[in-house]
């Protein structure tokens, strides 16, 4: 069993919370990483992707000769991923004597002055804040010594954000020399393309195990009756949005939690307004652009069972650990087939569990698009991620970004770390 390959540090914090047997993603990937491979993992939720990848590096971490510096970046998209993924390893760090801290834009001053002084063994950061953390004098002397780099949920960084991103990997090798990388996904439409923006021309293996997850999801088209007529003149609605909507609050109001998925911030202000002017009390938003506080605050009571509903953006796509959801909800058309996936996938959020979603439409063009998406799911058909080749914005600023790194460069040098990184492979 490959738990036996481990520290037994590590062997016993698994023993005291509960994991005996490994999962099938676990089995595949913890032997690859101890024999220092750049991996892809990716598996359904609920399968332990973050322990597969985490378990292997501590113990790497714990029997290294060499403990100065930072020695593993975890890089998520979302300051509430952050959080999440915090609580999960913070307490196996605390078992097995790694420090473990954070870093990103709600990271306060002081705490940050304390990081440059003294920085963790592992630090938990955003795409954005790798780029911060190159320029910091201190900071850059600590990430010397880096080993690991995690990216978890690669597939949400498929994007501009992600091609920032891959130029900042190389400007850390720069800093660091090469480092093993892993990255970690739930729903990928083209692993390999997807890996090279992360991995450039290093060679990696994608370890991929797709056992069959159940879902279950209802289209709703709109059929206005009297009632939501009303409701309609008293909210300044159209009668199939108040139909949506009135539906959407009695199915929140028969469950425990539910998660309604919004494409934008903006709907789920709308959204969140039109609920409360319906009466609703235990329906809160949820969004990136939200306080740090009221975004914590909303994912602790909903948690506690206080309130039994969320409006949310991709903010709460992404495996944040808020309690079982019971029932999601997505208004409007998803658009995609990976993001239909990856949020009614929320619910029975566990290995074998069947997930049920219904997505409310608003229009004729809303319903078949969603019906598309739903036969697709049903094949499993996901989308090709396309990487746009040379993105000349993102060239802009990280040619200013490595002048800042090396104050002097030479343009060889600039042109040298820009062109290992995928995106700007063929310049």
């Amino acid at each position: 069993m490959v738990f036996r390959a481990l520290d037994e540090r590590i062997r016993a914090w698994l023993e005291k919370v509960g994991y005996s047997i490994p999962t099938s993603i676990q089995r595949r990937t913890i032997p690859k990483i101890l024999e220092g491979k750049n991996c892809l993992v990716i598996a359904p939720a609920g399968f332990g992707k973050t322990l597969a990848a985490i378990l292997p590096i501590f113990h790497k971490i714990i029997n290294s000769e060499e403990r100065e510096g930072i020695q593993l970046l975890y890089i998520t998209p979302l300051r509430s991923l952050n959080r999440d993924i915090f609580k999960r390893i913070v307490e196996l760090g605390e078992e097995v004597g790694i420090e473990v801290d954070i870093r990103h834009g709600d990271t306060k001053q002081y705490i940050r002055k304390l990081q440059a002084e003294s920085p963790p063994d592992v630090m938990i950061t955003t795409p954005e804040s790798v780029q911060l953390l190159l320029f910091g004098k201190r900071l850059r002397e600590h990430l010397k010594k880096l080993k690991f780099v995690i990216i978890d949920e690669v597939h949400e960084l498929v994007n501009k954000r992600g091609y920032q991103l891959s130029v900042a990997l190389e400007r850390l090798a720069e800093v660091s020399g090469e480092y093993q990388r892993i990255g970690i996904s739930a729903t990928v439409g083209d692993p390999r393309e997807v890996g090279k923006l992360f991995f450039g021309k290093r060679e990696f293996e994608i370890i991929s195990v797709f056992e069959p997850k159940e879902f279950k999801i209802e289209v709703i088209y709109p059929k206005p009756g009297l009632e939501d007529k009303k409701i309609a003149s008293k909210l300044l609605l159209s009668p199939k949005v108040a139909y949506c909507i009135r539906r959407i609050k009695e199915i929140v109001d028969r469950h425990r939690s539910t998660l309604i998925f919004v494409n934008t911030r903006e709907i789920a202000e709308v959204l969140g307004l039109r609920f409360r002017l319906l009466g609703a009390q235990s329906i809160e938003v949820h969004h990136g652009s939200l306080a740090r506080d009221v975004r914590v605050n909303v994912e602790e009571e909903f948690r506690r069972g206080r309130i039994n509903g969320i409006i949310c953006t991709s903010s709460l796509e992404l495996g944040i650990d808020i309690g079982t959801i019971e029932t999601v909800i997505q208004y409007m058309s998803p658009r995609q087939v990976t993001k239909a996936l990856q949020r009614i996938g929320r619910s029975a959020h566990r290995v074998g569990g069947v997930s049920r979603g219904l997505i409310f439409t608003i229009d004729p063009l809303d319903y078949f698009e969603a019906l598309a998406i739903r036969e697709l799911a049903s094949l499993k058909v996901l989308e090709k991620q396309k990487i746009e080749g040379k993105p000349l914005d993102v060239l802009a600023n990280q040619v200013i970004a490595i002048c800042i790194d090396l104050r002097d460069p030479k343009i060889e040098e600039v042109f040298s770390i820009i062109k290992r990184a995928y995106p700007f492979n063929h310049l």
